[in-house]
């Protein structure tokens, strides 16, 4: 990898993180956490990791909803966003868990973007 597409990839994981810790206090006041686990600057895919509290808590399907929309929209670079909760599925992939909407995505049933974050 070049030196070029290494610090982009750096800033690209910068922005992201800073957007976790800007965007969603509330994570860490309720004891739970957010982090990176893969990153694809050249698809634009990211995954993030919810822990701690998140693992257990109710509204989480609500918070991966909130980092899906926002995330989109704040950093051009990515396209899209999979999160999980260590629960056993990948709420924003293939595995068995929650699926929020994702915004540009359209499903045949429902052209609602899910359930709102209360924050």
């Amino acid at each position: 990898m070049s030196t070029d597409t290494q610090d982009a990839e750096n800033d690209l994981r910068e922005r992201i993180t800073n957007f976790l810790r800007r965007n969603f206090p509330q994570i860490q006041m309720h004891g739970g956490s957010a982090a990176i686990q893969h990153l694809d600057p050249e698809s634009g895919e990211v995954t993030v990791a919810l822990g701690g509290a998140c693992s257990g808590c109710g509204i989480s399907p609500m918070t991966i909803q909130a980092i899906k929309s926002r995330m989109v929209q704040e950093i051009p670079e990515i396209t899209q966003v999979n999160a999980t909760t260590g629960m056993g599925g990948n709420e924003g992939g293939t595995g068995g868990g929650m699926s929020p909407s994702f915004p540009g995505e359209s499903s045949p049933s429902d052209d609602d973007e899910g359930p709102q974050a209360p924050f």
